[in-house]
């Protein structure tokens, strides 16, 4: 049989056309769909985005701008330059209260990540308790305000009950927050105790990434937990720890509510952290545009430290094959 001139040549190989009628809207739509997706998702991401703008990019703009200025609120803006970042190279008080916020840092980050991956540590070694879990994140749940009033009476050196058991002890009360000495330790302490439970939280997510299987051949060939600790845990952990390490120091340099509630930057500005005298420069002395530069130095500084804390240690290179 041979075909007529009038028949259409055939294109499609055998079974190509019923596919195409029993293919699937959603595949037959091809972009279209993809476009659909596109804009719901613009929809969904335009409050976020838009959040993002108003209450950070634009404050930090502004914020920079101002920096150059002299500014307190009930004249306008005058353009000063550098003024402004010649006066915060100058300020005794200002490096005296980066050198404090250091100190405050240093104490805080130690303690803090070594007590959370301690707590990490035993609570995917030893136990799997939800209940152990929400013990351990209770402090967290507590603001910072409260936290540092509670504190403030369990230490106070009469008639706190911290020092009631420093006393019943034999030893000599300790004002813990009214000496130069104890002052910033204390403060570092309070929020270590809020912020390890978060913290060990955070560090036990990623220990659930290191595989079972690397444990148990490790005990098979009779390493030690310490060993194991050393040889497998650390090193499978340090991508989630290093972005924890990076989360929890930038949160440490604007330390402020602690400081306010507990000692109001004293003794003789022992605990004068940079943010309570950025504070204290925009709102108490209404220099605005000083207290800008202050925040843009702070903000430098915090950037400078993010990235040679990444580029040690490697935080975005995992040794999970």
């Amino acid at each position: 049989m041979t075909m007529t001139s009038d028949s259409p040549p055939s294109r499609l190989p055998w079974g190509s056309a019923e596919r195409a009628r029993t293919m699937p809207r959603t595949e037959r739509a091809g972009g279209s769909e993809g476009r659909g997706d596109g804009r719901l998702a613009a929809v969904f991401l335009a409050p976020a985005l838009l959040g993002f703008l108003v209450f950070l990019v634009w404050p930090t703009l502004r914020g920079v701008y101002l920096s150059f200025t002299r500014f307190n609120l009930l004249t306008p803006a005058e353009w000063v330059g550098l003024d402004n970042y010649v006066r915060m190279v100058h300020d005794p008080i200002f490096w005296d209260s980066l050198r404090v916020t250091v100190v405050y840092v240093v104490i805080n980050i130690g303690v803090q990540t070594v007590a959370a991956l301690a707590i990490a540590v035993l609570l995917q070694r030893l136990t799997q308790s939800a209940v152990l879990r929400g013990i351990v994140l209770t402090p967290y749940l507590m603001s910072n305000v409260v936290a540092g009033i509670v504190w403030l009476w369990i230490l106070d050196t009469q008639l706190g009950i911290g020092n009631e058991i420093v006393a019943g002890l034999g030893f000599d009360r300790i004002p813990f927050l009214a000496d130069e000495t104890w002052a910033i330790p204390t403060i570092a302490l309070i929020n270590v105790w809020r912020h390890v439970g978060y913290t060990a939280l955070l560090l036990f997510a990623g220990l659930q990434a290191i595989p079972n299987d690397m444990y148990e051949a490790a005990k098979v060939d009779g390493a030690s937990e310490w060993r194991m600790f050393r040889r497998i845990t650390l090193p499978l952990l340090r991508p989630v720890l290093a972005v924890v390490m990076i989360m929890t120091v930038i949160g440490s340099f604007q330390v402020f509510d602690t400081v306010a509630v507990t000692t109001g930057g004293g003794p003789a500005n022992a605990t004068n952290v940079l943010q309570f005298y950025i504070y204290g420069a925009a709102f108490g002395r209404f220099q605005f545009g000083y207290a800008s530069a202050m925040s843009v130095a702070l903000l430098v500084v915090l950037s400078a430290i993010t990235v040679l804390q990444y580029r040690i240690t490697r935080a975005g290179h995992s040794d999970l094959g």
